[in-house]
């Protein structure tokens, strides 16, 4: 049997629903503030936002993502906004916060699959696939191994230092209010069922966000990059280091002058995880993902099996010609997709890939010498 239900004296609730000035001359607030557990409204204040109802809402199991005592979605849609109360996230690793998680894990995703790389190398355990012979390697590359692991560390401090300044005034990660968002969510979209809208606000959301962040440091990098090779003074000053590697190899992926690795690389992640609106769970996993490709674009190796370089057109073999004389002018794209190139037609059109312009080229020098 339906009763009115009045909400008790102090139900702790806050309905994003309403005004929030209107929230707050009621209930005698002078501002919100991002750290508070819980905001107290009485009886009168909440009366006109809930409906008749024969029992009071009731409160999210945040660790199964379900709801208590509802027998039915339509129940819980039927209900109040459920009541919540916000605490800071804890961190995935007891003795680091996420924040310093996300920057440590960077470096220990690049000099691990750069070492697993380099084990592949040294054992020779698969020649066939790769995209250079191992001679190649000390011929025609400008550099040696040290002073590219030199590099590579300066930009990772860099890179560090940046990220810590970047993240230091953001606010941590709140859970506790995820019943009440998926309540306010499923009202928004009512054509969809609530196990959708849960699916939305716990994956999709987050999916979406990383994968608009990919595009907005590949349009960063896609630009700059190309200003790079198309300026004079840009080119011989920074970026012709990273050039030197004629045969890329996965340690040699951040190579990179100081300052090209700061504007392109360093910056172009910190715009897109700030325009992007990255939690710092989702930037967590956007950066490391972000290097695990880097690395594998540069490994020296066109693997069929490899599920990076089957997902993305532009993989190892794509930016391994940007690294050779014939495409050094194309193929500016990275590290994700494709689709600058594509539009602005700098993609490489030719027949040639870099296996076989290696041994031409060797025979082209070999012959002048002669």
């Amino acid at each position: 049997m339906v009763g009115d239900w009045s909400p008790p004296r102090h139900h702790n609730v806050l309905h994003v629903g309403h005004n929030r000035r209107e929230l707050r001359a009621r209930a005698g607030i002078q501002h919100f503030s991002p750290t508070y557990t819980v905001q107290k409204y009485t009886a009168s204040d909440l009366a006109p936002i809930y409906r008749t109802i024969s029992t009071p809402p009731r409160h999210w199991d945040s660790q199964t993502k379900c709801t208590m005592n509802y027998s039915t979605a339509d129940a819980f849609l039927s209900a109040p906004p459920p009541s919540f109360e916000m605490r800071e996230r804890e961190p995935l690793l007891p003795f680091v916060s996420d924040k310093y998680l996300s920057l440590i894990l960077t470096i220990v995703i690049y000099w691990g699959v750069s070492i697993f790389f380099h084990v592949i190398d040294t054992l020779d355990l698969l020649p066939k696939y790769r995209i250079h012979p191992p001679e190649e390697v000390s011929l025609r590359n400008k550099v040696t191994v040290l002073e590219v692991i030199r590099d590579v560390l300066l930009q990772q401090l860099i890179q560090t230092i940046t990220g810590i300044v970047l993240t230091y005034y953001d606010p941590p990660d709140y859970v506790g209010m995820e019943a009440r968002d998926i309540w306010v969510l499923a009202h928004k979209l009512p054509y969809l069922s609530l196990p959708v809208v849960s699916f939305l606000y716990y994956y999709g959301f987050s999916i979406m966000k990383i994968i608009a962040a990919f595009f907005v440091l590949d349009t960063w990098q896609y630009f700059v990059h190309r200003a790079m090779h198309n300026y004079k003074y840009l080119y011989r000053t920074f970026h012709s280091r990273h050039h030197r590697l004629y045969v890329p190899y996965a340690f040699g992926a951040l190579y990179n002058h100081p300052f090209e690795g700061l504007v392109m690389d360093t910056l172009g992640a910190g715009l897109a995880f700030k325009l992007c609106g990255l939690t710092i769970r989702e930037s967590l996993l956007f950066f490391s993902f972000s290097t695990l490709k880097t690395v594998d674009d540069h490994c020296g190796y066109a693997l069929p099996f490899d599920p990076l370089q089957i997902i993305f057109q532009n993989n190892a073999a794509y930016h391994d010609i940007h690294h050779q004389q014939f495409g050094i002018k194309t193929n500016f794209s990275q590290p994700f997709f494709i689709i600058w190139d594509k539009w602005l037609g700098t993609q490489y059109k030719g027949n040639r890939n870099a296996r076989d312009a290696a041994v031409t080229e060797k025979s082209e020098v070999e012959k002048k010498k002669k």
